[in-house]
């Protein structure tokens, strides 16, 4: 079973989920006290997620818009 998202799609779902994530950061870490070391191993393991996301090909990225491709 091959599952895409559509690029739009992945586009919202991936700004969404930045935003939280970093929101979550900066609340959690305030309110804990958590070390440099700890922050960045909190930072990629949640990046892995998405990145594993588009390497399995499940979300598209289209960075709205922002790279397209010229061709000749």
């Amino acid at each position: 079973m091959n599952y895409q998202i559509k690029p739009r799609t992945s586009d919202i779902v991936i700004t969404i989920y930045v935003v939280l994530t970093l929101f979550y950061r900066i609340k959690f870490e305030n309110e804990t006290g958590v070390t440099v070391l700890q922050s960045l191993v909190i930072g990629l393991c949640l990046v892995v997620m998405p990145w594993s996301l588009i390497k399995l090909k499940v979300l598209n990225p289209n960075w709205f818009g922002l790279f397209n491709s010229k061709k000749i």
